[in-house]
């Protein structure tokens, strides 16, 4: 779905109501409306994700996602009936934990790259999709959690002390 006609409709908005105001106000909506692409995005994308999960709960015939292709989101829809698609996700019985203070969300987002093997991938659709979440959504606590002062690192939690060394295959 392409999202850039709402994210220019908004930039349109507020620069038609800053019209009213003098220069200095037009100006600041100028700048404002120049950031705006990344911030509306992700509230789009979120709110769709919303509506996918509200969907996906009400239908109950099948599972409603929103993935992300590059900057655009698609929406995959999978019914029951497809033997291939895992069971629709039920809905979350607890909300997800709240990020720590020092993960406080300021509205700024940053975009990475990830590739995974297509088998891990699989996985974490699977396991985000059993807590009722976005596969992005679990990412991103899952590296919060990681990320936290104190938590083992991956060596560490795969076997249970950092391991050093090299060695010849």
């Amino acid at each position: 779905m392409e999202l850039t006609a709402y994210v220019d409709t908004l930039r349109h908005d507020l620069q038609t109501a800053a019209a009213a105001g003098d220069e200095r106000t037009r100006e600041t909506a100028r700048l404002l409306s120049a950031a705006l692409d990344p911030a509306a995005r992700l509230c789009l994308v979120e709110a769709m994700s919303a509506v996918a999960d509200e969907v996906t709960t009400a239908w109950g015939q099948g599972s409603v996602e929103i993935r992300m292709h590059g900057r655009e989101p698609q929406v995959v829809v999978t019914s029951s009936h497809d033997v291939s698609a895992p069971p629709a996700p039920p809905p979350p019985t607890t909300p997800p934990a709240p990020p720590g203070e020092e993960d406080v969300d300021d509205g700024s987002t940053a975009r990475i790259t990830l590739r995974l093997p297509e088998a891990l991938k699989g996985r974490a659709e699977r396991a985000a999709a059993a807590e009722g979440l976005s596969v992005n959504a679990w990412l991103v606590r899952a590296v919060a959690a990681a990320a936290q002062p104190g938590s083992p690192g991956p060596a560490q939690q795969l076997f249970g002390r950092r391991m050093t060394g090299f060695a010849r295959g």
